[in-house]
């Protein structure tokens, strides 16, 4: 399980991800609001620990991986600020905790 810390940090690196695009989703997530289940790899039969967060406003998962990476996705759902006809679907993290890099996921929006 991954220690408070790491949990804040990866929670933080979305925060992070969406404020650089000049939008806010407040304090979410929370890592004291996420649920956690472990999901065995089918081919290199490792466990990985999956955190989610449903139920506020977004849904998100954080898969964090037996050899310390983390790779996690939380919805945005709002427009594009300086994109438009562009819609924020959700941002992406990944890499270690003390080195997290992201993206942003785009649609277009709808008509």
């Amino acid at each position: 399980m991954p220690s408070p810390q790491v949990g804040a940090a990866v929670c933080e690196a979305i925060r992070t991800q969406v404020a650089r695009l000049g939008l806010c989703i407040g304090d979410e997530p929370s890592w004291a609001a996420v649920q956690l289940s472990e999901k065995t790899d089918p081919f290199s039969k490792e466990s990985s620990l999956i955190a989610t967060w449903r139920g506020s406003a977004r849904y998100g998962t954080a898969t964090f991986f037996a050899d310390g990476r983390v790779f996690a996705e939380y919805q945005v759902l709002q427009p594009h600020p300086r994109l438009a006809g562009q819609f924020v679907e959700a941002v992406q993290v990944w890499g270690t905790p003390d080195a997290l890099r992201g993206d942003v996921v785009l649609m277009e929006m709808p008509a």
